[in-house]
């Protein structure tokens, strides 16, 4: 009998995506289908959405056997945030094997000036807020031990600044901060980072005004990378499968950016 103990791992897992209906929380979905989970929630702020995208796995893949369940959530209003949450993971009948928190909102870009308190709190809410809760709710519907993972993204503005990006860079950095803590404080189970630089996914479409204007910005940012081109979501997936995968990667943030960060050398 052929040992398979490698391309196995995720099989059979029970795996909740907040942010899954698009992006990188869909390329993970995709991944997660092709490597044979058996329970696969796929968590959004609105219905249709949640539905467009099973109907989009189900159509690329007719053959899968992984169960695929929609859940509705919203993660942008402070005085809902916590109770949503709560009310996403009381639907949820299944232990889970992992939880991976890719959620995010149109960019935060304003000048120093133009910020108030009320949208520097908001700009953390889905990105800093969310994920925080999500974990504190969502770890008593994991598993217990080593194999299970709570997987939360953030972004490379942590380390590389960008003028304008200061409030989501604030919030960007202070992930690194919460998933080091989360990981001792929740051990055996493990939190893990994932610090993509820029990739070309939907999230983009919201930022700017114009076409132009986005395809200006990839360009910018392309040019800082050492890969010359921004990231892929078929190649970014990847960070988050070892993140499940790797029983011996705890509290730690894992770079995929493009070599964004030599390419300034």
């Amino acid at each position: 009998m052929a040992t398979h103990k490698y391309t196995t791992k995720l099989a059979n897992t029970s795996v909740l995506i907040v942010g899954g209906t698009s992006g990188l929380g869909f390329g993970v979905a995709e991944a997660l289908v092709e490597h044979g989970a058996s329970n696969l929630y796929l968590s959004s702020s609105r219905e249709p959405k949640v539905k467009a995208s099973i109907e989009r796995l189900k159509k690329s893949y007719p053959d899968a056997k992984t169960n695929i369940v929609g859940l509705a959530c919203d993660l942008a209003t402070e005085e809902t945030l916590e109770s949503n949450i709560k009310d996403l993971f009381s639907k949820i009948d299944t232990k889970l094997d992992h939880i991976v928190f890719t959620a995010g909102d149109p960019l935060g870009m304003k000048s120093l000036e133009e910020v108030d308190l009320a949208f520097f709190k908001q700009c953390g809410m889905v990105r800093f807020f969310a994920p925080f809760f999500v974990t504190k709710y969502g770890v008593k519907h994991l598993n217990p031990g080593v194999n299970s993972s709570i997987t939360i993204t953030t972004g490379a503005v942590a380390e590389s600044p960008n003028k304008n990006w200061t409030t989501v860079a604030s919030y960007a950095a202070g992930l690194a901060g919460m998933t080091r803590n989360l990981a001792l404080e929740l051990k055996p189970i493990r939190v893990n980072l994932i610090q993509p630089a820029a990739v070309e996914t939907e999230l983009w479409d919201g930022a700017f005004k114009t076409d132009e204007d986005k395809a200006k910005a990839l360009k910018a940012f392309a040019d800082k990378m050492a890969t010359g081109q921004v990231g892929q979501v078929q190649d970014v997936t990847e960070s988050f499968l070892y993140a499940m995968k790797d029983r011996n990667a705890t509290g730690t943030v894992i770079r995929t950016d493009g070599g964004s960060m030599i390419n300034k050398v």
